[in-house]
């Protein structure tokens, strides 16, 4: 793959990145359908929220998406639970997964369509940035309090279903189809902006500079 495709593809993943969350409940055998590394599909809309607060199910998604649809500027009831939403058939790669005690956190990276193979075949230096930080905020909320606006029977109708599957534990994608490759590890320089998240530093890539 050219260099210039790359950079394309990276930049529209991770430029403007930032986190959001999902919690729900799910059974063990659901939550062990997911492999680090994985690539899934989402066939319907992925509903999500900015707001990060303790986790209300035994199960968060924390999702790294840089194209999600801010729903609190069509509709003024959205921005009391900071809601968010992706497009249906999104792809995501499942970058960690990690436990502490009962609670799971599932960190996915929202990724283009026509990127499926690069990041089931290869790595970044990016990757392992996220990651990091991804582990750090679980371990700083998983004690935090509850949102009460994300307990609601409306909001928690929208996030109980799994990411990727069906509730029988089907997945929507085989992953296992895609063509592989040796891995290989990309190293990206990249310049960085700090943004706010949760009321702290959080960071977004506006441009990939070369690998």
């Amino acid at each position: 793959m050219k260099n210039a495709r790359l950079k394309a593809i990276y930049n529209e993943t991770f430029s403007g990145l930032r986190l959001y969350y999902r919690d729900t409940n799910l059974s063990k055998n659901l939550i062990l359908n997911y492999k680090v590394g994985q690539i899934i599909q989402e066939k319907g809309f992925t509903d999500m929220t900015s707001m990060g607060g303790g986790l209300s199910g035994n199960l968060r998604y924390l999702i790294a998406s840089a194209h999600p649809k801010d729903l609190s500027k069509f509709n003024p009831d959205s921005a009391k639970t900071g809601h968010f939403l992706l497009d249906t058939i999104a792809y995501f790669k499942v970058l960690d997964i990690q436990k502490i005690g009962g609670k799971t956190q599932v960190f996915l990276l929202n990724i283009p369509d026509n990127s499926i193979s690069l990041f089931k075949n290869s790595s970044s230096n990016l990757e392992e940035e996220i990651i990091e930080k991804a582990r750090k905020k679980f371990s700083d909320k998983i004690n935090s309090s509850l949102i009460p606006e994300l307990q609601t029977e409306g909001w928690k109708e929208r996030t109980k279903s799994p990411i990727g599957m069906n509730e029988n534990g089907e997945m929507y994608f085989d992953d296992a189809k895609i063509k592989t490759e040796t891995p290989k590890r990309i190293e990206i320089n990249a310049a960085r902006k700090t943004i706010e998240v949760d009321k702290k530093p959080w960071w977004k890539i506006w441009q990939i500079l070369f690998f």
